[in-house]
């Protein structure tokens, strides 16, 4: 599981202090680095590699410093160098990479100074090595902890349902149909989604496919049973000799992966087709588009008109904000700087129940609970504004998805509105 940020702190001031005199980039750049990616809780042997060979522009043989695939590439030089030129180097190995090998970040670093490039939202973060317990949030994105603006019609959106959509066409071909197939594929949704929102480890989803299955395909069937298994089985209980890549993933509850499935079957293409949906970042779509998405999945006519029949968040937004949560944000602002009458209101929305009828994917009730949460943090955020400390977030916590209920007649819808709730509820837990 991720560290909190509090521990991640602790770790980059002893980290700052103990490599500021760093300065040489050929002795001291491969523990640098291993060094301040433990800062992070990552473990660098299970992600990135040092020296990764590409061909660049002029065909000749370069050499990364560091590589995490489809994370971020890192670029030292010795103490004083340019940085900008460093930058410069390292945009010209991206050439040599494939497309789901390009890193979203680029840091370069002498040691004191650091530059931290997002290359999708095109802006640099800047820092010095004494700076860093400063500026560690800037790095989320190695534990999946991402700020996105989620967008309706974002083509993140649409490659996520059309990719899954290949997969569940070719299930659908060799005879996987029906019940087993809807649920097989809200668990490949639940994982997808798990190894970029800090459910699981980062990539380990991904790397369990590509480390312990053959590349024809024709042990991912047996391998994901087993892996379904492990995740409905909580740590205590599982065999002392389990695979170690298998222990890691954690107890998952909720019955998702409590029943048995008929094995499916895969071969190259499907497996392929499986590590291609690894490759989006999932924590970019939000759990409140996640009924459309897979309902065009389950219907390939949908897939490029993802949204037709998907009510917006904006529209929820809407309906619920007169209705209700207008009225409950007055009362806060009324109430929030009265340390007496803050419990009351968080006792009252904790025990406020919603119940939407015809609840299908659960957008509303996905919207309505997050909105509810951030009003929830608003209020915990009064209530301890003085830095009072708290030793178990759990018991400040009020709000849970039990007080969220939903009625749907088909199965497949309900089982999506079930494992949004989970994934948004995780979500503001995180937060």
């Amino acid at each position: 599981m991720a560290l909190s940020w509090n521990e991640i702190k602790e770790r980059a001031t002893k980290f700052s202090k103990e490599w500021e005199d760093t300065q040489n980039e050929e002795a001291d750049a491969k523990p640098f680095l291993i060094e301040f990616f433990n800062v992070f809780g990552v473990n660098r042997k299970k992600f990135a590699t040092f020296e990764h060979r590409v061909k660049k522009l002029d065909e000749r043989d370069g050499y990364i410093d560091l590589l995490w695939k489809g994370t971020i590439l890192v670029e030292m030089k010795s103490r004083g160098k340019n940085l900008d030129k460093a930058f410069v180097q390292a945009k010209d190995y991206l050439h040599g990479l494939k497309q789901h090998e390009l890193p979203k970040y680029i840091l370069v670093s002498d040691f004191e100074n650091f530059k931290l490039h997002d290359l999708e939202e095109e802006n640099i973060v800047e820092f010095k090595l004494h700076d860093l317990v400063n500026n560690v949030q800037n790095f989320g994105y190695l534990l999946g902890y991402q700020k996105k603006i989620y967008k309706e019609q974002d083509p993140a959106n649409i490659k996520a349902a059309e990719l899954m959509g290949k997969l569940h066409d070719r299930l659908k071909e060799i005879g996987y149909d029906g019940h087993p197939l809807e649920v097989y594929l809200v668990r490949l949704l639940f994982c997808l989604f798990a190894e970029d929102t800090t459910i699981f480890n980062k990539q380990q989803f991904q790397d369990f496919i590509t480390n312990r299955t053959n590349e024809d395909g024709s042990d991912l069937a047996p391998k994901l049973q087993e892996l379904f298994q492990v995740l409905d089985t909580p740590t205590e209980k599982r065999f002392k000799n389990l695979d170690e890549q298998l222990a890691e993933f954690p107890y998952v509850n909720g019955k998702l992966f409590q029943e048995i499935l008929p094995m499916a079957s895969f071969d190259s293409k499907m497996r392929l087709a499986l590590l291609e949906c690894c490759y989006i970042d999932w924590s970019k779509i939000s759990p409140a588009i996640f009924g459309s998405m897979f309902q065009s999945v389950m219907n390939p006519k949908e897939r490029r008109n993802l949204g037709a029949h998907y009510t917006s968040e904006t529209n929820i937004l809407k309906l619920i904000k007169p209705l209700f949560l207008d009225e409950l944000w007055a009362e806060f602002e009324t109430i929030k700087s009265n340390k007496n009458k803050l419990p009351e209101f968080h006792k009252k929305i904790s025990e406020l129940k919603f119940l939407d009828p015809a609840c299908g994917c659960g957008n509303f009730l996905v919207i309505t609970y997050r909105e509810l949460r951030l009003l929830e943090i608003a209020i915990l955020r009064a209530t301890y504004k003085n830095g009072q400390g708290v030793l178990d977030i759990q018991e400040i916590i009020w709000l849970d998805v039990d007080m969220m209920g939903g009625i749907e007649y088909e199965e497949f819808p309900a089982r999506i509105a079930e494992v949004a709730m989970w994934l948004i509820d995780h979500q503001m837990n995180m937060q």
